[in-house]
């Protein structure tokens, strides 16, 4: 039943906005997630546990003094929470609320709008989905993808005409922002700036451009379940709705939103290479009655040229006191795998699967 349920969903082509739209008061069982895995009101309550993800000033980054500060701390937070916000990152506010009124622009349409777009698979690189999997409660979203295949948006052309110079924009000025960060995350890891530029791994990727609506029953599903990002670092755009938690000594935390900040966070295969110096977290979004959250992820990854060589430590950071931890492996290996985790055991880091 519930797989017919699945099906027919994903058959309307409408997303979850339509149903919000419809003026349901109570979510369809395909969107009901285990309580296990749902946030514990009580529990939280009662421990009050709150993290304070670092922001750093990303302004003065080409004064000598004031780079080496930024580099300390942008070490120390993606080896102790793999998480942290910056501000001043060159992306001007008026750029970001651009994106994030763009974004709304095409999740607010008429559903034939849409329609079109609709798919759960690659395609010509834009589409419009709400969650890919059948096996699995469903997330409370709707997301348009664009492809980016090294450094550039695949088929910019099929963008939709109601947020493409948007999304070309933005996404122009965070592949900017992503190659400063390239340089800062080598350094911190006491390599060359330009270390990480030339093992290729942070070059293509995807846009994910996520629409969350308002939730009549928000105690019963997620906006995202927990999860750890598979590739080598994301940087997120978040609205000020917030709803994003990540999981730290075994509490839930949020990442309250900061104005006009970007959030990065590191990413499995960045652990895997970095030799667990630095760390890939599991994090979740909550649904919420109040909405929409919007946000904008920028995941990152490999070349297409690098994408079918191993992938393992670097050599540089290995010693006989730092030996290897994880064994080379294969990208599209270790994304089958994690797949599989994502599917039977919500949260379920891979990593571990592929130590030596």
């Amino acid at each position: 039943m519930e797989q017919e349920q699945l099906k027919l969903f994903d058959h309307t082509k409408f997303g979850v906005k339509a149903l919000v739209d419809s003026g349901i008061s109570k979510i369809p069982r395909i969107f009901i997630h285990p309580p296990e895995s749902l946030p514990d009101p009580q529990k939280s309550r009662a421990q009050g546990v709150r993290l304070n993800v670092p922001v750093i000033d990303m302004k003065e980054i080409h004064d000598s003094g004031c780079r080496s500060r930024v580099v300390e701390e942008i070490g120390r937070a993606a080896g102790s929470i793999g998480f942290f916000q910056m501000v001043n990152h060159g992306v001007t506010e008026e750029i970001l609320e651009a994106m994030v009124e763009a974004v709304r622009r095409f999740h607010e349409q008429p559903v034939e709008a849409k329609m079109e777009l609709y798919s759960r698979n690659g395609g010509g690189g834009v589409r419009f989905y709400s969650n890919e999997e059948f096996h699995e409660p469903k997330h409370w979203r709707d997301s348009l993808i664009c492809q980016i295949d090294d450094g550039n948006l695949r088929n910019p052309h099929l963008l939709p005409s109601v947020c493409r110079k948007e999304i070309e924009e933005y996404t122009k000025n965070v592949i900017k922002l992503k190659n400063t960060l390239s340089e800062l995350l080598s350094e911190a890891l006491g390599l060359s700036s330009d270390h990480l530029a030339r093992l290729e791994c942070l070059e293509s990727g995807s846009l994910l451009c996520h629409y969350y609506p308002a939730c009549p029953e928000p105690d019963l599903t997620l906006g995202n379940a927990s999860h750890s990002d598979i590739l080598f670092m994301t940087i997120l755009m978040q609205d000020n709705v917030g709803g994003l938690q990540i999981l730290h000594q075994n509490h839930w935390v949020d990442i309250e939103p900061v104005p006009g900040a970007l959030i990065v966070n590191i990413g499995d295969f960045m652990q895997l290479i970095t030799n667990d110096k630095f760390k890939s977290v599991e994090h979740r979004v909550l649904a919420k009655s109040v909405g929409p959250r919007i946000s904008v992820g920028c995941f990152f990854t490999l070349s297409t040229a690098a994408v079918a060589k191993p992938i393992g430590p670097i050599h540089e950071l290995l010693s006989q006191t730092n030996r290897p931890i994880y064994k080379d492996v294969l990208f599209q290996d270790y994304c089958a795998y994690y797949t599989s985790k994502q599917g039977n055991c919500r949260g379920a880091l891979a990593l571990p699967h592929f130590k030596l």
